[in-house]
């Protein structure tokens, strides 16, 4: 199949590209058409490598209200809605409501999701459900499992043996939550064991890591130490880091030279700690979003995540990453041309290093046929129009297609 004028990450001159066997079999302005071949003119759209989503809780999704609302929006009450609504969990639960999740997210063009799933609960059923539905759902997503310990490792009963026995189960990344263990030992043991863990069973690492507006709250800096210690470098992602908002400058400083060192991955959740964070202070309120602007400029990887998808902790939410990035750049002050033009790649090609996704990832010779289209000819201008995902295609394959709707002026 010859896919005929496009406009491959915002370049301004139409190119080819050949797909074959499920790869990009060639790219480049002058290809022709081999006899019998079909033939697909994108007529100047703008095509990328697929979205990604780098951090949701697909376990939790489409549960907001059930059987409580999180009526003061804070995260900790959010943690005490979701409690009594694991009480209910079951596999056809899940499977229902994740089912809907992905395809919300498949008609957004994304391809891969990071989520997190709770392992602090004894039965383990959403680790055992999700990696059910990782096999299950693999032709139209690829999705990677974090064990995360909602109410952490030290701070709930047989929290160790759990994380243990889900990586058993088929995690793929081992998580931890330092900010809500019980005291400051307690935080620092729940990174030890779990980069640790990693480290010996070969797993990723995603830490909700410093997600409150306590300038105190320092976890940052022992995942950071560990995964240098431990060499597992950029294997290893922090989540949040809310309170890096907080910090006073001299600290940062400071900080930035072991982050460097360190080579970790950043995900940062604009929409739901923009929502989350501030909810202690009165005037002024801070954004509570960690420090994105200043973590690019240092040539860290950032990328951004979704974190909720109408749940205890965020009441709204329809998968589309495109208001992830447009909420993060407002947020970020990150306006300018260029800045806005290269913010696809927070859901994109920082996103597949956060995911680890290597030489599967990415719109070159050789590699999966897996890209989307958009209807218009830049991210500059599908950002602002929050122009439609057209068409989805994975491994030469089209998984999703959309038909954008008109409207008209009548005066």
């Amino acid at each position: 199949m010859l896919f005929q004028n496009a406009l491959i990450e915002n370049s301004a001159t139409p190119t080819a590209f050949r797909v074959e066997n499920g790869k990009f079999a060639a790219i480049g302005p002058d290809l022709t058409p081999n006899p019998g071949e079909e033939v697909v003119d994108l007529q100047g759209k703008l095509v990328l490598p697929p979205f990604i989503e780098s951090h949701v809780h697909l376990d939790t999704c489409l549960t907001a209200g059930d059987p409580v609302w999180n009526m003061s929006g804070t995260l900790f009450e959010g943690i005490e809605c979701w409690s009594k609504r694991k009480e209910k969990l079951s596999k056809d639960d899940i499977k229902e409501r994740v089912n809907r999740a992905v395809r919300l997210y498949a008609a957004h063009g994304i391809q891969h999701i990071r989520t997190h799933v709770d392992v602090t609960d004894p039965s383990l059923v959403a680790m055992e459900t999700m990696v059910e539905l990782r096999e299950e759902l693999r032709d139209l997503v690829d999705i990677q499992i974090v064990a995360f310990p909602q109410e952490g490792i030290l701070s709930y009963p047989n929290g160790k043996q759990l994380m243990l026995d889900a990586v058993k189960l088929g995690a793929d990344a081992v998580g931890a939550i330092p900010h809500f263990e019980f005291t400051r030992e307690y935080s620092v043991e729940s990174l030890n064991f779990a980069l640790e863990l990693a480290a010996k069973e070969n797993k990723l690492v995603d830490v909700h890591c410093d997600e409150i507006d306590d300038e105190a709250s320092r976890g940052l800096e022992t995942v950071a130490a560990r995964a240098l210690e431990l060499e597992l470098f950029d294997k290893v992602t922090a989540s949040h880091t809310t309170a890096m908002h907080s910090y006073n400058n001299a600290y940062v400083v400071r900080l930035m030279r072991l982050l460097k060192m360190s080579r970790i991955n950043f995900v940062s959740n604009p929409l739901v700690n923009t929502h989350l964070q501030g909810r202690m202070d009165t005037y002024p309120k801070r954004r509570g979003v960690t420090r994105v602007k200043e973590l690019t400029a240092e040539g860290i990887n950032v990328s951004f995540g979704h974190d909720d998808i109408f749940d205890p902790w965020y009441p709204m939410g329809t998968g589309s990453m495109r208001d992830v990035v447009f909420m993060g750049l407002h947020v970020c002050q990150m306006m300018g041309y260029e800045e806005i033009m290269d913010s696809y790649k927070f859901i994109s090609t920082n996103a597949a290093k956060t995911l680890h996704l290597g030489e599967e990832y990415g719109i070159k010779t050789g590699r999966p046929a897996s890209f989307i289209v958009l209807d218009a000819d830049n991210w500059y201008n599908a950002l602002n129009r929050n122009a439609a995902v057209l068409r989805s295609y994975k491994k030469g394959k089209l998984v999703a297609q959309s038909t954008p709707g008109q409207s008209e002026v009548l005066l």
